[in-house]
């Protein structure tokens, strides 16, 4: 039967990567849909795939069996539930592998440092290592902001389209934090260009009055993420710009490479 050679052909080993078929499709399916805004329709996902609708159909209904997809009234599939639990354990391993990385930054510069991913609309801290300083910055683990005020928001949207990052703003707004938050898409976009321009962000006294953060991507991360330095104003000067950012970008590119080790098992040392 059509349906037995399809299955057999789903559960085989697929290639060089020595995974199984079905596995690999199903999770190119779940990535799909994230990258979709987490809600798509089975001709989206064949036309962005190349899968026939026969095994895409299969292949979604035993993902909504299992809770990591689920089925919308309006026909159309959108992530799970189950999909949290998987995403918050992930997110806190991934701070645990990012801390010693972190607490060398903080060793070297002298201020607080941070880690950050993408959620949703949202940014998220999921590590952090603070100053030894008296007065120092801190961030509550798991705390989430808007992307357009920060540092890491905008070294993680450096590289996305300019079309992504207006859908992003017009849902999220841009209400100012302090006098100085960039509150336009126009002036955002234009920032963003000065990330990719300058390889680092700035949040400039944008998210609070008296702290300046630097922040740059982690390069070929498993999901967008950001590490960042923050401190006083009168401590993260221009000069000291000049001196934390190279301190920065090899910290990212050490914790990218860390993190590709066995699939990011490896902690730093």
């Amino acid at each position: 039967m059509p349906s037995s050679h399809a299955s057999t052909a789903d559960s085989k080993p697929a290639g060089p990567s020595g995974g199984v078929q079905s596995l690999e499709r199903a999770f190119d399916l779940l990535e799909r849909m994230a990258d979709a805004g987490g809600e798509v329709g089975l001709s989206e996902l064949s036309a962005s795939s190349g899968l026939p609708l026969p095994t895409i159909h299969r292949l979604m209904r035993t993902l909504v069996g299992c809770g990591y997809v689920r089925q919308q009234p309006s026909r159309r599939y959108a992530l799970g539930p189950r999909l949290i639990r998987l995403g918050e354990s992930a997110s806190r391993l991934l701070g645990t592998w990012a801390r010693p990385c972190l607490a060398r930054l903080v060793e070297e510069t002298g201020e607080t440092a941070n880690m950050a991913l993408l959620d949703g609309d949202e940014v998220v801290y999921v590590a952090q290592v603070p100053s030894k300083h008296s007065m120092r910055m801190f961030t509550e683990v798991g705390r989430r902001v808007l992307p357009h005020s920060t540092g890491v928001g905008k070294a993680l949207l450096a590289y996305a389209s300019p079309d992504e990052v207006r859908a992003l703003l017009a849902r999220t707004g841009m209400p100012a934090a302090t006098e100085k938050t960039i509150t336009t898409a126009e002036g955002f976009l234009e920032a963003l260009e000065q990330v990719r321009s300058a390889g680092y962000a700035v949040d400039d006294n944008e998210q609070e009055i008296g702290v300046r953060c630097l922040a740059v991507p982690v390069p070929d991360s498993p999901t967008s993420a950001a590490i960042s330095i923050s401190g006083p104003a009168g401590r993260v000067t221009e000069a000291a710009t000049e001196r934390i950012v190279p301190i920065l970008q090899q910290a990212a590119k050490e914790l990218s490479e860390a993190l590709a080790n066995s699939g990011g098992a490896t902690p730093l040392r």
